[in-house]
């Protein structure tokens, strides 16, 4: 019975992945409605997801914040994780890396619509304000470009570019062979490039 393994006791590598099995074993028993084996996953997960999260959103504020509902969605769908179908780990941190991801969309959308407010109660424009909306436009740009790519080639490009991930890491997490990564973010960056009107 798991609850007799030395869970607590298991060497953890230093880049914090956990052993796949443990973690396999652990969301079997948190999609029971075991609080204690969801104790201890989110004692092994918790640093590497809330570092996953604030390398995507930077705030640490809201980087607390949606590692608190990403282990809520744990704790909702567990029942849901397939372990014939990918790691415990890279499941748990794909459920992040969407949630940092739809805050930001969140928080754009936000300061979009508080630039476009503002700039109507402006009765002089200035430069600064022009500047802003023209950032804002091209971010939402990007966003669109980014929301119109397969699933897999968007992941890849956005654990890249806003995750900060190498090719390698990203392989791991997404659990996919590095030349298929690579062929992804290739592929991606292709598509985004045409998406955006940019010449390659």
């Amino acid at each position: 019975m798991l609850g007799d393994m030395v869970i607590d006791g298991i060497d953890v590598p230093e880049d914090g992945a956990v052993p796949v099995d443990h973690v396999a074993e652990l969301l079997e028993r948190v999609a029971g409605g075991d609080q204690t084996a969801f104790a201890r996953l989110y004692d092994l997960l918790a640093p590497r997801v809330f570092g996953l999260i604030l390398r995507v959103l930077v705030n640490r504020a809201q980087s607390e914040e949606v590692l608190q509902e990403v282990f809520l969605e744990v704790w909702q769908s567990a029942s849901r994780f397939a372990p014939n179908r990918g790691q415990g780990r890279s499941w748990v941190l794909t459920i992040a890396h969407r949630k940092a991801v739809d805050r930001v969309r969140s928080s754009q959308a936000s300061a979009d619509r508080d630039v476009r407010a503002g700039f109507r109660d402006l009765e002089v424009p200035f430069d600064g304000v022009a500047e802003q909306v023209e950032l804002s436009v091209e971010g939402s740009r990007v966003t669109a470009a980014l929301s119109a790519l397969p699933d897999a080639q968007r992941e890849a490009l956005t654990l890249a570019y806003y995750g900060g991930y190498s090719q390698s890491e990203i392989a791991a997490l997404v659990g996919a062979p590095l030349g298929t990564v690579k062929t992804r973010m290739r592929d991606g960056l292709t598509r985004l490039r045409a998406e955006m009107g940019v010449n390659a």
